[in-house]
């Protein structure tokens, strides 16, 4: 009982993590992109 509940909590810990730096990693791509699309149309 307490391992499934243990191996639940890492597993939202990962979740959480991963969710973050991907928010992070498509933020900057986003960013990128913008400045890369606005000094090919400058």
């Amino acid at each position: 009982m307490m391992t499934a509940e243990k191996n639940k909590k890492s597993i939202l810990t990962w979740i959480k993590r991963i969710g973050f730096w991907g928010f992070l990693f498509f933020l900057i791509k986003g960013l990128v992109w913008l400045v890369v699309g606005y000094f090919i149309l400058k």
